[in-house]
Order: C-alpha cells, then sequence, then structure tokens
C-alpha cells in the first residue's frame, strides 16, 4: 500500500536511464493503484485524468498519472516520439513510482501503450479499462489512409503535419512513428493477457471506429472481456455521463477493494 505520498503544486519528475524526464502526479491510497495512460498529443491535465483524481483520492485509491516524453510537462519532443519510446515511458515510471499490483486504464492511444505494459510488468496487473481503444492506430488509422502523395512526402521529408481536432496547430506525424509502431502491432493475432479487461467505445467516434474495440475484445485471449457501446459517445468520452461509467466499471473492477 502507498502512503505518504501526495500531489503537491507542481508535477514530480522520474528520471529514466537515459536522461529523460518524466512528469507525473501521484496520490498515495489502498493497492492496487490505478494508473492513466493518456492518448496521442494528450497529457495528465485532460478531463478524465483529472476525474480519476478526484475519485482515487474521494475513495482513498492509490492513483498515478504522467506524460509520455514529449507531452504535457515531460523532456523530450513530441515528433520524436514513437510507441515503444512511449510504452518505456510509461514501465519506468510504473515500475519505479509504485508498489504491488495496479489497473490500468488507457485512452486511445494509451489503451494500446496499456496492453503492451501489461505484457511487461514485473507486478501483477489487477485488471485493465480501455477507453476508444486504439492499438494499431499508426498503421490501420494513420498510414493506411493517408493518400498516395501524402505517403510519398512522409517518405521523402520523414515528417508531415496534419490537421488536429484536438491541438491548436497541425500535429506531426513522423515515418520513424509509422514504421516503428510496426514493431508493436497487436491486432493480428492473440493477445496473450489474462486479466479482466473492460472496454468502452463511443459509437459516435470519428477519430477511432468502435470496431476496433470488438476487434480487440476478440484478440484478448482472457475470458473476461466485455465492451460497452456508448450510443452517441464521441471520442474523448469526457461527458458526465461517461466519467460516471468509468467510476462505475472502476468499481466493478476494484471489488471489495473499497
Amino acid at each position: 500500500m502507498l502512503t505518504g505520498r501526495e500531489d503537491g503544486p507542481e508535477p514530480r519528475y522520474w528520471t529514466r536511464a537515459d536522461g529523460a524526464r518524466l512528469a507525473y502526479r501521484q496520490l498515495g491510497g489502498r493497492s492496487p493503484t490505478v494508473v492513466f495512460l493518456g492518448g496521442f498529443s494528450s497529457d495528465m491535465t485532460g478531463t478524465k485524468a483529472t476525474h480519476l483524481d478526484a475519485w482515487c483520492r474521494a475513495r482513498g485509491q492509490g492513483y498515478l498519472r504522467f506524460d509520455y516524453q514529449g507531452h504535457g510537462a515531460s523532456s523530450g519532443r513530441f515528433v520524436d516520439g514513437t510507441i515503444g519510446t512511449w510504452r518505456d515511458d510509461a514501465l519506468a515510471v510504473i515500475e519505479g513510482c509504485t508498489d504491488g499490483p495496479v489497473v490500468l486504464v488507457g485512452s486511445s492511444m494509451g489503451a494500446w501503450i496499456m496492453l503492451l505494459v501489461a505484457g511487461a510488468l514485473s507486478r501483477p496487473v489487477h485488471g485493465l479499462v480501455g477507453l476508444a481503444a486504439a492499438p494499431d492506430f499508426t498503421e490501420e488509422l494513420v498510414w493506411q489512409r493517408l493518400p498516395a502523395d501524402v505517403r510519398a512526402e512522409l517518405n521523402r521529408t520523414g515528417v508531415i503535419h496534419v490537421p488536429s481536432d484536438y491541438a491548436g496547430e497541425d500535429c506531426p506525424i513522423s515515418l520513424a512513428l509509422i514504421e516503428e509502431g510496426r514493431e508493436h502491432l497487436l491486432l493480428g493475432s492473440s493477445i496473450g493477457l489474462e486479466c479482466p479487461v473492460r472496454l468502452l467505445h463511443g459509437l459516435a467516434d470519428r477519430d477511432v471506429p468502435w470496431e476496433m474495440s470488438c476487434r480487440l475484445l476478440q484478440a484478448l485471449t482472457s475470458s473476461d472481456v466485455t465492451l460497452e457501446l456508448v450510443k452517441g459517445g464521441d471520442h474523448r468520452l469526457s461527458q458526465q455521463t461517461d466519467l460516471a461509467r468509468l467510476s462505475r466499471i472502476l468499481s466493478e473492477l476494484l471489488g471489495a477493494n473499497i
């Protein structure tokens, strides 16, 4: 059980062996520790991350949120990031800052990172919660959707910039992100995780089709996997009704740990 660790006015930093500084915030509390893994170009100040902070604080649950390299308050450039880099960031912070079992909550790209982390952690994974899960998105939702001339530009220049609904400016997409992402694709084979998994996806998600969560459900080898589809739900799943669903799912997963 974590005790005596609580957020101050500024985030703290975990320094990786290579010198990268990863910003994080942590609440001490009962085990298992809930860990939030944010999405592509998101950070730990988002609606879902802060909702979980308040929820865990109210029930005395351990909680950890952090920023990948190139995100939020962490070091590095966003354009230099890859799926493997961000997976290793998550592993470093979780292994370094938590004790005992964890419940991983991954949003969009964070659900892909969550799956990769769950298979590599040295401690028990009590459960997984995937929100608008986007495993393999670099290949299926980026590369395969790019027009031929844009693919050629990316191959030639190494970076393109695409419009983003979630940032104030165009988002850089690197060739390294696409090529390195192919080393971590999951949906083409079984995903050997046996812990409980809860998936939540909006039927009105314009960024990640809800069918991707259906495919993830089928790929997971665990016998305890459920998918809840939300009529009218968008990609963010940050409305009050969505946050209430997330709280309910976590309460059920944590069960007697109340």
